[in-house]
């Protein structure tokens, strides 16, 4: 993951240059009648987005799915004064914090990390036909993911390290921390390792991080549409109007072929491999996800999940993604990553402090 420092030098770079290659995205002007269409006489899908929001995927139960006004604006209020208040200057005479961190659960026991200058979850609820939304679910009415079957159930009780998930994982999840769980990098998660970003940003289904770095690029042809994610460098490629690949290839975010449906870009998945287990699913995921360009400034991403074997039903999401002016610069994770040598390094310093303690007993 991109540490403070790294972050830093992409902030200064992007203060004095633009990074070669990056170009502001298009904001498209409607001709009068209708919307911007490529030569081939489709919508024009192309564009910087920002798909930062507050909308979480799933609602409190009992929630009904557009807020009212007054209930939009006192959250959206809220937000905005947390912000400002975890924006305010540190204090530079605070104590360091304990040796070790706190004893918080996780791997780094609360010893510092992030500060809220470096974040951008986003401020605003996403609105979709007018109406701000209180989640991205759908479908099912209650806006809750479907229950798992009997069958997830026991397959993801049996994986004690869900060590290639591109979830979103809470330090403090069983499933993320155990006794080999710093043994190999590749037990660590996809995302951490800076091959595809965590929280589902790479799609699909293509999901807001709640964190930051949430702008996403559309490139279009007649043959090709890619899908460029900020997060980390992940880019989707779009086949038009082709067969899906063969079972037996696998790909980490799915093969996707596309077709228009109107004037909506219907993008279908398959083909996913086990090591991005969308939320415990299995390898055969399948996900159908609609790009519709509302006005000149603003798509509507809507997508549904089947899966048999993983939920007992079908289920569906949207939101809306707003067209940015703002330029999309490298995510320099990977080749940075001097982290994982040092997480590694570090839980072998741990072994031996404690074994050591245990000589001494």
């Amino acid at each position: 993951m991109r540490t403070p420092f790294l972050a830093s030098i992409a902030l200064l770079t992007a203060v004095t240059a633009v990074v070669a290659g990056q170009a502001r995205g298009p904001v498209h002007s409607a001709p009068a009648g209708g919307l911007a269409r490529t030569p081939d006489g489709h919508p024009d899908l192309q564009g910087t987005y920002d798909l930062g929001t507050i909308t979480p995927l799933e609602r409190r139960p009992g929630t009904p799915l557009v807020l009212t006004d007054e209930e939009a604006n006192k959250a959206e209020q809220q937000v905005a004064e947390r912000s400002e208040k975890l924006n305010a200057p540190i204090a530079a005479d605070r104590a360091a914090p304990p040796s070790g961190g706190d004893g918080s659960a996780g791997p780094y026991g609360n010893v510092g990390g992030y500060n809220n200058f470096w974040l951008d979850p986003g401020s605003r609820f996403t609105t979709v036909d007018g109406g701000k939304r209180a989640s991205l679910i759908v479908d099912p009415p209650d806006g809750r993911v479907p229950a798992l079957t009997e069958s997830a159930r026991a397959r993801n009780a049996s994986r004690v390290l869900r060590t290639t998930s591109d979830e979103a994982i809470k330090e403090d999840d069983p499933g993320f921390e155990g006794a080999d769980a710093y043994d190999d990098p590749e037990q660590r998660p996809l995302g951490e390792r800076c091959l595809i970003g965590f929280s589902s940003t790479s799609g699909p289904p293509i999901l807001p991080t709640y964190f930051y770095n949430n702008l996403h690029q559309i490139v279009q042809t007649a043959d090709t549409i890619v899908i460029l994610t900020e997060m980390v460098h992940d880019a989707r490629f779009v086949r038009m109007n082709a067969p899906h690949a063969p079972p037996a290839i696998r790909k980490w975010m799915g093969d996707s072929t596309g077709r228009w449906e109107g004037d909506t870009l219907v993008i279908d998945t398959t083909n996913f491999t086990d090591k991005t287990r969308f939320r415990g699913s299995s390898e055969a995921l399948h996900t159908v996800e609609r790009l519709t360009r509302v006005d000149a400034r603003t798509l509507r991403y809507q997508f549904t999940i089947e899966d048999p074997s993983t939920w007992t039903r079908p289920w569906t999401a949207e939101y809306t993604w707003p067209a940015t002016d703002d330029l999309m610069y490298e995510y320099a994770c990977h080749e940075g990553n001097y982290a994982m040598g040092n997480i590694l390094r570090g839980a072998r310093l741990k072994e031996a402090d404690e074994a050591k303690k245990t000589k001494r007993q």
